[in-house]
């Protein structure tokens, strides 16, 4: 038995035992991939059919379900560095600043080589989590901040192409180091002193991207601590002209709040609501501490709201009121952000139960069939592609083909019929049970630690004790 086709430059047919459709996982669908790695179509086949697919095309998935590929859709790479580190509290407790300052330690130590070796560290270890896109948040720019070279943003995608993974460079717009506040120390290599000089990088990155369609932009105002609510405007304008996602860090912290009201008069989200056409290319990130009318404004416009479970929970930031606006379920995204743990699976779940735990229930984040799973798939795949502005996260026709198979002997999913599947592998399956994930019809094995596989028309026959995706050639 070998890997499916490593190679996205040629038609594969991929038959797996299960197969998620969006209604639920269904047994028989053939997935049609095109030579240039989108979903070309899916095929529904009787039992007992005989195979009409040519032979060195199709490849069987036995014991492997299929599901969209993970989109993560908020994520700082560089944070992977920080894993273990400001986790000690001699004086008092810690919070999000005290945290921080740990970070900006991180950022003056930092040079390209170092910066590459941790996003591709970061980057590889979500395609094991089965993570096939990311929104890399990127703020760190500089080398040398006295002559704003912008050496940092070419590493990132870099080190994207190597993983390799779907990238959108969310380039960010940092000018303040608060509120009427001047850069200082380590922020000084985040800068981007006008939005001219903004929009000349993100000109000028545009003819760095992959011309493999996996690498593209988006727009981002770190936070109203880092532009004023006019650069914003002016960003998001030109964002929205362009054609661009645009991010934004907001009302992750009460002290930012409070900052904002006293600088302007209204709280973060009421600005943006009030100043902004707010629309489903806007994805305000963590909203920890957003008032629920405010949040039942903006995802009405059509906002997203992206949560960041794991992180929020490391910085101790608080719960964000997702339960109390029923719109929001419909409008939700997941993000790594710090990668102190790159677990989709967990980010998942941990979006239901913190919600459980702050309003002491269970099925906070239900559908209107009352069910969690789709809410949280949605989440974690489609809801990320749709902030992040890619054709991904469904298993469909046109969509780029970025998949994760799911390994049915894994031990945590023992027991689990298809009907169970979906909630036993986001509320109890661990991630060893994602085998392998494929991005653009090209396939990598979960703890591969290259990407040498990805470059041979077949993978490597798999050791027994780790089969991913365990294909058989037609």
């Amino acid at each position: 038995m070998t890997e499916p086709h490593a190679d996205g430059g040629r038609a594969q047919v991929l038959a797996a035992d299960l197969t998620w459709t969006g209604a639920g996982f269904e047994a028989g669908v053939r997935v049609e991939i095109d030579a240039a790695g989108r979903i070309a179509a899916l095929a529904r086949r009787q039992p007992g059919a005989g195979d009409d697919a040519v032979g060195e095309n199709l490849t069987r998935l036995p014991r492997r379900a299929l599901l969209p590929g993970f989109v993560n859709a908020h994520s700082h790479a560089f944070q992977r560095g920080l894993r273990g580190l400001g986790e000690t509290f001699p004086a008092a407790a810690g919070d999000f600043w005290s945290w921080r300052e740990e970070m900006y330690a991180l950022v003056a130590r930092l040079y390209e080589e170092r910066l590459y070796d941790l996003c591709l560290a970061a980057f590889r270890e979500m395609r094991d989590a089965g993570i096939t896109a990311v929104g890399e948040f990127h703020y760190l720019h500089h080398h040398d901040p006295d002559r704003l070279d912008f050496v940092f943003d070419e590493v990132v995608l870099a080190a994207a192409a190597a993983a390799p993974i779907r990238i959108v460079l969310l380039e960010v717009y940092y000018a303040s180091g608060g509120i009427g506040r001047p850069l200082a120390g380590a922020q000084r290599r985040f800068a981007t002193p006008s939005p001219d000089l903004y929009w000349r990088q993100m000109d000028h990155l545009a003819g760095r991207l992959a011309a493999d369609g996996s690498q593209s932009l988006g727009a981002v105002a770190h936070s109203i601590r880092a532009a004023t609510p006019a650069e914003i405007a002016a960003l998001h304008a030109e964002a929205r002209r362009r054609g661009l996602p645009f991010h934004m860090h907001v009302e992750e912290q009460r002290q930012e709040i409070d900052a904002c009201r006293a600088a302007y008069g209204e709280r973060p989200m009421a600005l943006l609501l009030d100043g902004l056409e707010i629309s489903d290319a806007f994805t305000a990130v963590h909203c920890t501490h957003t008032e629920p009318a405010h949040l039942e404004r903006f995802v009405a416009a059509g906002g997203n709201v992206c949560v960041c479970p794991l992180t929020e929970a490391n910085l101790g930031d608080g719960i964000p009121p997702l339960a109390a606006v029923a719109a929001a379920r419909r409008r939700l995204c997941l993000g790594s952000d710090s990668n102190a743990r790159i677990s989709m699976l967990e980010e998942a779940r941990w979006l239901e139960y913190a919600q459980r735990l702050a309003g002491e229930r269970r099925g906070a984040l239900r559908d209107d069939a009352g069910r969690v799973g789709p809410v949280l798939l949605a989440a974690a795949t489609s809801g990320g592609a749709r902030a992040l502005g890619l054709d991904g996260g469904e298993i469909a026709a046109g969509r780029w083909a970025d998949l994760v198979a799911v390994d049915l002997d894994h031990p945590s999913l023992a027991g689990a019929e298809a009907d169970s599947l979906l909630d036993a592998l986001l509320l109890g399956g661990a991630d060893g049970a994602l085998a392998a994930s494929c991005v653009g019809g090209r396939w990598r094995q979960a703890g591969a630690q290259s990407g040498a596989q990805t470059d041979a028309q077949t993978g490597p026959e798999p050791a027994a004790a780790n089969r991913p995706p365990r294909g058989e050639a037609g």
